[in-house]
């Protein structure tokens, strides 16, 4: 499960509904401060304004400033909401391990919604050796139950010395399977 890289809700004083778009944006703007108290304040602060800053977050994960892209990944973590799946995934192939680390986490966090995008990530852009190792990560936390027989292949395909080759074909499997998991 996702451990407690995610699990470290903030809680502040200001409701969600209090915090305006022009503080999302000044707090947005905060995460590129070389202070990192200043770095850490604005992301608890945009954690708890929950869904209102997931777009501002996932427009800073394409920052060129790596520290905003690991703040953005860790509150995006955080929220954990779906709305960010997209650009989560798109993280999963940023050239800092720890970002990718915190967005396959952040998967992970939104939870099983996530699977259908990964696989159809991993049709699109099967020689990305990072999505293929974040989407690893995501699989074997969320493979339990029903879903877990339908991801078993992606799983032996991106662990399989030509997984460029195998996992589109593997993922394309489990998109039928999991088609049919969810009729029943």
């Amino acid at each position: 499960m996702n451990g407690r890289v995610c699990s470290e809700r903030v809680r502040h004083n200001i409701s969600s509904s209090q915090i305006t778009a022009n503080k999302i944006d000044t707090l947005t703007r905060d995460l590129a401060s070389d202070d990192w108290v200043v770095r850490v304040k604005a992301r608890e602060e945009l954690v708890s304004s929950g869904g209102k800053a997931v777009e501002p977050l996932t427009q800073a994960l394409s920052s060129s400033k790596q520290w905003v892209r690991w703040e953005a990944a860790k509150a995006l973590c955080e929220i954990g909401s779906p709305a960010a799946t997209s650009a989560l995934i798109e993280s999963l192939e940023d050239r800092m391990f720890d970002v990718r680390w915190l967005s396959a986490q952040g998967l992970i966090t939104i939870g099983n919604k996530t699977i259908v995008p990964i696989l159809n990530a991993l049709i699109e852009k099967p020689g990305s050796i990072w999505l293929r190792e974040g989407a690893h990560h995501v699989f074997h936390d969320l493979g339990r139950g029903k879903l877990r027989a339908a991801l078993q292949p992606v799983m032996e395909a991106l662990e399989d010395i030509d997984a460029s080759v195998q996992v589109p074909l593997a993922a394309k499997a489990a998109l039928d399977s999991i088609k049919h998991i969810a009729m029943k």
